[in-house]
This record gives structure tokens, C-alpha cells and sequence, in this order.
């Protein structure tokens, strides 16, 4: 079982990395940095984080193909993998539909345009020249200048059934974002098809399924409820509509979550989250409660819990927490 965790560079690269050490000290395994255009540079951030840990595995939770392309992702990634001596992975998805909409990008043939990302960046990784023309890319002429020295591990961020099978088609792992056990149980029968088609072995430790969760621990119940609402609120505006429809959250209320962040309304935004939005989402609530989240998704399938934003209301306590109470409980279950 392993423990990864989010951090979002809307705050600094030195927190950040400083987060990243005592999370390392406290037996994480995963650091996750998410990549959007308003917030600091994912690939700064992984830099800085790299520079200040020695072991823990460290990658962009997650990159896209659509505001960063493919051979530039590929270079980033290899060269952040040579500074942190081996220990990196590349997190792809479709992107956020919000913040891609700020930038007047449109995700289009988002299933072709993961398949042809990580078929280019593999390509690249193992030093060959590109002369791709596909339904979303064309590369006449791309070669890395440089030796990558490992082969990497790609997670494909994946919501819809169809993106979950192609996530174990191509995939050494699938980042999900839920914390609900029915949403892995799901997801394992979409992987089962996608191995079933590419007849690769998605079994542990040849596959990691990972939940990527909101995550708020505190004693203070309602402390850690406020603090998930907002993070919440994000996932449910940039959900698609067939992962809305299964899990019945209205398609009009998603739409005004939207428009309330975009506005910058987070008031309003929070007022329009829902008890069982907070259920689908995120693990919330004092130690045993988490445990017991965590225990449920882990018989549901999940290989590794992400202890995504807020963390809790107070980072570093709520990390420690997790760090002292909750990690070694699950280490000596194996």
C-alpha cells in the first residue's frame, strides 16, 4: 500500500519543497504536484522538491497535452528525473476544462490526444526520431538532444469508463479522482476490459491504482468539512458529464459551481456543495474517520491513497498526523 500526496503551487515553491521533506521523514511515498496555468511552474516546483528530498518518488499529478506539448513534457520530465536521480514519474490527463477554458483551449479528441501523448513522449524517452501525424498531433521532425537514463512511469488521470481502460492499455498506473469505494469498484471492471484488449497485466505491483483524493483531516470535524468544500467544488466544475450522471449530481448545479469559481465567488461556490458531493470526492474528518475511508477504498482495489488538497486545515499538523498515525498502521497490514 502506498501514500502519495498533492501539493498545488498556488503556494510557493520553498513550501512546497519544505512540505515534500517532512512527508518523506514521515514515510510517504508519492509527491504529487498539480499543473495549472495560474499557478506557479509544475516543473520549478518538481525541480525545487527534487533538490530537497533523497527518496521519495516525485511527478506532475497531473500534466496535459493541451497547454504543454508532448515533446516539451517529455524533456521536462527526463530532465527532472536526471536532478532527482531516478525518482520520477509523469502524471498525463485530459487537463482541468475550467482553467484550459481561460485559455481559450478546447479539449478535443481527448482519448486519441492521451494515446498519441504518451506513445510520442515514450518515443522520445527512448531516443528515437518522431514523424507523427495524428488526429490530434503532428511532429514532422522531434528527437530528444539527450540520453534518458530510465524508463519512467506514466499514471493517466482518468474519470470516464473509457479513459479508466485506456489508462491499463497504455498506463503503469491510473490517477481517479473520488474517495468513494463504489467509483474503484467501477473503475476495476473498466481496467479489467482495458487489460483484456492490450492483454497486459494490470495486477499489483505491475499496475497502481490510485485515489486521488480530497483529503482534510482534524479533530474538528466541521474545520475539515470548510476546508474540503472549495477543493470539492473544483473537481465536481471539471468533472464530465457521464462521471456527473453516474454518481447523480446535477448537471445544472455543476455548471453554477462553475460559473461561481470562475467569478471567483467561493461563498457561493461552497454554499452549492452537498453531503453526498463531499462523500463521492474526499476523506474527511478526525483519524479514525480517515482510517476508515481509507480501509474501504482499499478493499475496493485502490493500491494508493493521495492525500490530496486541503490536506487538512492546518498542512503540517494534518500531515503529521497522517505521517504518524495513519501510514504505519497500513505498512504493518503488509
Amino acid at each position: 500500500m502506498r501514500f502519495g500526496i498533492e501539493f498545488a503551487p498556488f503556494m510557493s515553491t520553498l513550501d512546497i519543497a519544505y512540505y515534500s521533506r517532512i512527508a518523506e521523514e514521515l514515510g510517504f511515498d508519492n509527491i504529487w504536484i498539480t499543473d495549472h496555468y495560474n499557478n506557479r511552474n509544475v516543473y520549478v516546483a518538481l525541480t525545487h522538491v527534487a533538490l530537497y528530498t533523497n527518496k521519495i518518488t516525485i511527478g506532475a499529478g497531473v500534466t496535459n497535452p493541451y497547454h504543454i506539448n508532448p515533446a516539451v513534457i517529455a524533456s521536462s520530465i527526463a530532465t527532472i528525473d536526471e536532478i532527482s536521480g531516478g525518482r520520477t514519474v509523469l502524471g498525463i490527463g485530459a487537463g482541468d476544462k475550467t482553467t484550459l477554458a481561460d485559455l481559450g483551449i478546447e479539449r478535443k479528441n481527448v482519448l486519441s490526444a492521451m494515446r498519441e501523448s504518451i506513445s510520442i513522449i515514450r518515443k522520445l524517452w527512448a531516443g528515437k526520431k518522431i514523424h507523427h501525424e495524428g488526429e490530434v498531433f503532428e511532429m514532422p521532425n522531434a528527437k530528444l538532444g539527450f540520453k534518458v537514463a530510465n524508463i519512467l512511469p506514466i499514471y493517466l488521470a482518468a474519470q470516464g469508463p473509457e479513459m479508466t481502460q485506456l489508462s491499463a492499455e497504455i498506463a503503469e498506473g491510473v490517477l481517479i479522482n473520488g474517495s468513494h469505494p463504489q467509483d474503484f469498484v467501477f473503475a476495476e471492471k473498466m481496467l479489467k476490459k482495458g487489460s483484456k484488449k492490450s492483454q497486459r497485466c494490470i495486477t499489483p505491483p505491475n499496475f497502481d491504482l490510485a485515489a486521488y483524493t480530497v483529503f482534510s483531516i482534524d479533530k474538528n470535524r466541521e474545520k475539515a468539512l470548510d476546508a474540503a468544500k472549495i477543493p470539492v467544488a473544483y473537481v465536481v466544475a471539471g468533472s464530465i458529464e457521464k462521471v456527473l450522471n453516474r454518481n447523480n449530481i446535477d448537471l445544472e448545479v455543476s455548471e453554477k459551481i462553475s460559473q461561481a469559481m470562475k467569478k471567483g465567488d467561493l461563498k457561493e461556490a461552497k454554499s452549492l456543495i452537498t453531503k453526498d458531493m463531499l462523500d463521492l470526492f474526499a476523506v474527511i474528518g478526525d483519524t479514525e474517520e480517515c482510517i476508515d475511508k481509507i480501509e474501504a477504498l482499499i478493499n475496493a482495489g485502490v493500491t494508493q491513497i493521495v492525500v490530496g488538497t486541503p490536506i487538512g486545515p492546518d498542512i503540517i499538523k494534518s500531515i503529521k498526523t497522517i505521517g504518524k498515525k495513519i501510514i504505519p498502521l497500513f505498512d504493518k497490514e503488509e
